[in-house]
């Protein structure tokens, strides 16, 4: 099996920044790339001495507009930095760039002669911005013009499904260097899981230039190894996923694959950002996934689509984990547990005797909320922005409901003793506490109120700033989501996270 290499891409303005960024990052590395054309055009001239700089093998890369890149002075002035940069080869080979990465279309004999000559490999590469490129095997054939180059594709999916047929084709590449990935949120696990597509090296960026490249989905050395333990990956490791849309934010890497390491479990646990839970499956099935974490907005579609689903997923009408039994997938809810363990905690009793709560928000995670309110003997009014959401899941559970508005404001402080917000109204806003990212804002906090946010990104939302400052007893959503990524831990490897560790 191959061991993908993992390469830190450098964007600096400078090269003794760059040479920064590969001495803090060392240890995680294991190639380097200078993007040329990132550099201020008077460090430009010098890019011969950097490999000097740096104790690593280096990829000397200066990429076009067209390709992803900063460089428009013509190919002309882009030759003469290539040449520049490769020539006067010293003896000791770690002085010269050990890489080159050249374009399909770019063929300039001399500097192919000079490559060679100097023992410099060239990455032939293929960016495409606008869909998916299929055949691999062919395609790849085709781009090397020497059995020594290594051919590179980057293709920015449109879909899961094209990200699936990447690691479904990747097999027909196996039997010569190669480079394969898909670009952008939807591209992540073609970075992760670079191992199961055979490829060469995965790129990665350092955490404080992470967004110059953003839109491609570096994920920086660091997060590659420490979370996703990416050198230690191989045939046998099993592989789990949280999936959704957009998924730009999720700390349920974070809390299971802590747990595969405490446990010394052979997992590694993914993002899955995914157009539809039907392609989710179909990439778990063409990957071998065991299971999957769901989150917004497929736990509706999750339930419909799994084999089978437990009785406490058909009473909340909501599935947020499938776990793969035999050829069956199996749909289960760990939210309801996971906000009950929480709220619990949150408000130091399990039961919520003679208390009136007021649920926020009528989707998925709502669901499971009611379901939990009622089961912990609560009183409820659910409030949404539309009211016949509001009314299904009210009626269903014996709860009142009404329109999300300030005419109802008297209504929400008669179910104030508890306010659960479920909505992603807030979610990475940093913002002053406003209408569009407190989906309360009417509402006057008198100070004895539990307020609990299910976003937990940032850990203060909005609606709990000015909950807080009224005097009110705040919480956000990280400790469900702690609690529910236990019992999904559970499902996922039968072993309970805070299980102790058995002697050998």
């Amino acid at each position: 099996m191959v061991k993908p290499k993992i390469c830190l891409t450098l964007t600096g303005k400078t090269l003794q920044e760059d040479a920064e960024y590969i001495k803090k990052y060392a240890s995680h590395i294991d190639v380097a790339e200078l993007r040329v054309d990132h550099l201020d055009e008077s460090e430009q001239l010098h890019v011969r001495k950097f490999p000097s700089m740096v104790n690593i093998p280096c990829i000397l890369t200066i990429r076009r507009v067209e390709d992803g890149g900063l460089f428009n002075s013509g190919e002309f002035s882009r030759t003469a930095l290539f040449g520049r940069a490769l020539a006067f080869a010293d003896q000791n080979p770690l002085k010269n760039f050990a890489y080159v990465d050249f374009e399909e279309d770019y063929h300039v004999p001399g500097l192919l002669d000079s490559t060679q000559a100097f023992g410099v490999k060239i990455i032939r590469s293929c960016h495409k911005f606008d869909g998916p490129v299929v055949n691999l095997r062919k395609k790849c054939l085709s781009m090397r013009k020497t059995p020594f180059e290594i051919p590179k594709i980057a293709f920015m999916p449109k879909t899961l499904s094209d990200v699936t047929r990447l690691f479904r084709e990747s097999g027909s590449c196996m039997d010569f260097d190669h480079i394969l990935l898909a670009m952008g949120n939807l591209g992540v696990p073609s970075r992760i899981l670079a191992y199961k597509l055979g490829s060469f090296l995965t790129y990665s960026s350092p955490i404080e230039t992470n967004g110059n490249l953003q839109s491609i989905g570096h994920i920086d050395p660091i997060t590659l190894n420490e979370m996703y333990n990416f050198r230690n990956l191989d045939e046998n490791t099993r592989v789990f996923a949280v999936t959704g849309y957009p998924l730009k934010v999720t700390s349920s890497p974070l809390i299971h694959n802590e747990g595969y390491r405490e446990h010394n479990l052979n997992n590694v646990f993914i993002p899955l950002c995914s157009t539809s839970m039907a392609e989710s499956f179909a990439f778990a099935n063409e990957l071998g996934i065991k299971g999957m974490a769901v989150t917004v907005p497929y736990k509706h579609d999750a339930m419909e689509l799994a084999d089978e689903v437990d009785t406490e997923v058909g009473e909340i009408g909501a599935c947020n984990t499938v776990v793969k039994d035999f050829s069956q997938w199996v749909g289960h809810n760990t939210d309801a547990s996971g906000f009950y363990e929480a709220l619990s905690e949150f408000i130091g009793d399990r039961k919520l005797r003679r208390r009136k709560v007021a649920i926020i928000g009528a989707g998925g995670a709502a669901k499971a909320i009611a379901y939990t309110v009622k089961e912990m003997g609560g009183k409820a009014c659910v409030f949404n922005r539309t009211e016949s959401h509001a009314k299904a899941l009210a009626e269903q559970f014996g709860f009142e409901y009404a329109v999300l508005e300030p005419e109802n404001a008297s209504l929400l402080d008669r179910y104030s003793d508890i306010i659960i917000q479920t909505t992603k109204v807030g979610m990475n806003s940093e913002d002053a506490p406003n209408k569009e990212n407190n989906p309360i804002w009417f509402y006057n906090f008198k100070g004895h109120e539990y307020l609990y946010d299910i976003v937990y990104d940032p850990q203060v939302t909005p609606v709990m700033k000015v909950a807080k400052q009224a005097g009110c007893k705040v919480r956000n959503g990280y400790s469900m989501l702690k609690y529910q990524g236990y019992r999904q831990f559970k499902y996922f490897t039968g072993v309970g996270y805070d299980d102790e560790l058995k002697p050998e």
